[in-house]
Parts: C-alpha cells; structure tokens; sequence
C-alpha cells in the first residue's frame, strides 16, 4: 500500500492555508502523485466553509500529529505554526509566501517561496508550469484565497501577480472577484456565534521575536463597533491563553477591512508592553494601540515587532 503524503497548512487554518492544500493535492495527483491527500491543521474557519460549499468541495481531513508522516507543508514554514510533531515527519516539499522560518529538512527538497500576497498565486502558477488545465472548483477557491490574504487587493502585500492570478482565475470559474469577494467578508465578519476564544484564536500565530515569546492574531470585521461587545472577554482570553502557553504577550489586531485600520490589542509582560510601544510608536491606551492604514500581519505587524525585540 502507497504512504499518504498529507499537503497541509499551518494550525488555526484561514483560507488561504485550506485552500492551497486542496489545490495543491489536486495538482500533484494530476501529475501522477495520486498519495497526495488534502489537509487541515485544525476546522475550517466561517469564511473557508462558505467557499468550499460554494464551490461544492468538501473539507479537508483534519491532522494533527505529523510523526512518522509524509507531509508537504502549504503556506507555512515555522516549526510553531506547523501540525504538531512536524519535525518527527518526513517533510518532501514546502510553498509558501512568508518570510523564511525555522523549518529544516535532512536531505534536499523542493522549496518555493515567493513574496506575492497568497500563497494560492504561487500554485495557479505552478498549474500552468505544469501545463495542466485548473478546473473551475480550483480556480475559484485559488480565486478566493488570494481576495482573501489580500483583503480585496486592500493589503500591502497584494502584488500585481496576485492581481493578474485573480484575472485569469475568474474567468476560469465563471465569478465576479470583487462581488464573490464582498460575500466573503460578509461571512468572515459574521462574529454572532463565536466566542472570544474563537475570535483569539480564528487566525492565530506563535511567534519568537529574539527570545521574546509571542502570539499574534487577527480576526477582520466590517466594523470594529461590532466587537465592541467582547473587548473583555477577548482579553480575559488573551491574557489566559499568554498564562497556559508561557508567552511574553499576545497581540490580536482587530481589522476593520472598510476603514483599512486596525486596532491593536495587547496583552503581557512589562518589557514586552516596552518593545510592543517602540514597534508602533505609541502608548498603549485600554490595552491597545490604533493603527491607520493597517491591514496585513505578515508587513505591517509582524516586521516592526521583530525590529523592535531585535538585540
């Protein structure tokens, strides 16, 4: 029996992290990789899961241990964002799009990395390197992964790759990227059901900032007066999650995607609460700093933090 190679993303999956998998897989079982299996590392998010249902895709499996597994590693190449035991694997292949992590490998392997704003731009255009056809079901969550990372061409990692995939993709599933787009971040912004953890928690990210421990999610809204409400259950949550996790701080940015804002929760330590103000060149005011113009953690947060910590 032919060993699975599980395509996976990183823990507390957002779409792009889903969907890369799912094309992913298909593209390498279209060039005779038929072990290639599609998965998630934890449960689709609101926003993944009315575009799998629109597109008529399932859900990937879930996994959550990579020892003594094959895996190809999709929008992601940190140790402590991967699926747990990701170093006791086998890991064949990595395509991603964030800055270079700690991931190493005992032998060779296939590692493209480019700095577009999806990681679904990178595997559009390893379908056409391949010369194989995407199907409409492909292009439209690849259409979508990208609208979504980019936050509708919004976010300053959007490149004009992104936007000529966003071109080409649409036409191949038939949608309207800015009218699809909108109804994604209906689905994405609907906060009514889920708890503060679900909010911490929904796109969140372990970080090591030169020894100081981090943990930086983001949860977008349409308008930040919606989540107003659960301000402090959110940091009650923040401040419980720094405790059982041993880090230094949790920030969390809560995006308004119409104003392009961001504001920037905090909780932690007091050398921690120091390097947090000297990134944003602020003070923190209710736990948290505001920031215009603000829309991307992977260029606008995650940089001046490393920056600030740096010794």
């Amino acid at each position: 029996m032919t060993e699975n190679i599980y395509v996976v993303g990183h823990k507390s999956p957002d779409t792009d992290s889903v969907t890369s998998a799912i094309a992913y897989a298909n593209l390498k079982a279209q060039l005779g990789v038929k072990e290639a299996v599609a998965a998630a590392a934890g449960n689709v998010n609101n926003e993944t899961k009315f575009i799998l249902d629109h597109f008529g895709l399932a859900a990937p499996m879930v996994l959550t241990d990579a020892a003594g597994k094959k895996v190809i590693l999709v929008d992601h190449n940190e140790v402590g964002q991967a699926v747990d035991n990701v170093m006791q694997g086998d890991i064949v292949e990595v395509v991603d799009h964030h800055k270079i992590g700690d991931i190493q490998t005992g032998k060779p392997i296939f590692f493209h990395n480019e700095p577009v704003g999806a990681t679904g731009t990178i595997i559009a255009s390893l379908y056409e390197q391949n010369g194989v056809a995407i199907p409409k079901a492909m292009a439209g969550i690849m259409m979508s992964a990208i609208l979504s990372d980019t936050v509708l061409f919004k976010s300053p990692t959007c490149t004009e790759k992104d936007k000529a995939a966003v071109s080409k993709l649409s036409q191949i599933c038939g949608e309207d990227p800015m009218k699809f787009g909108m109804e994604m971040l209906k689905a994405k912004s609907d906060i009514k059901s889920k708890s503060a953890l679900d909010i911490l928690m929904g796109d969140f990210k372990k970080f090591d900032f030169s020894g100081t421990k981090a943990g930086v999610g983001q949860i977008e809204v349409m308008d930040l007066a919606d989540l107003t409400p659960k301000r402090a259950a959110i940091l009650d949550e923040m401040k419980k999650k720094a405790d059982a996790e041993k880090l230094d701080m949790i920030v969390l940015m809560l995006t308004d995607v119409m104003k392009e804002s961001s504001d920037l929760l905090f909780v932690g330590n007091a050398a921690s609460a120091a390097g947090f103000e000297k990134a944003f060149g602020g003070k923190l005011a209710n736990n948290s700093i505001y920031k215009e113009k603000c829309l991307s953690r992977k260029k606008q947060v995650i940089p001046p933090l490393e920056s600030a910590f740096k010794k």
